[in-house]
């Protein structure tokens, strides 16, 4: 898992923004499910199944945002 999330956020920030758009925005919600996972944290993996299910058209606009402004996505961590 730890893997997983150094990959994510050793990328280049343009690359970052192109995994938040409409369709590939999925990716960044298996990442949130990796890091709530690799913490234990039980509300996160909820969250994150909730994302990958439900949440996905709704969220991108968010992740573009948040990516540009501080180069990460926004998730309780």
């Amino acid at each position: 898992m730890k893997d997983i999330i150094k990959a994510f956020d050793n990328l280049p920030t343009i690359v970052k923004v192109i995994l938040a758009l409409p369709g590939l925005d999925i990716v960044w919600a298996v990442y949130r499910l990796c890091r709530s996972i690799d913490k234990n944290n039980v509300v996160g993996i909820i969250l994150g199944v909730l994302m990958i299910l439900l949440c996905p058209v709704i969220v991108w606009i968010l992740d573009i945002i948040t990516l540009i402004a501080y180069d990460k996505v926004l998730w309780i961590d």
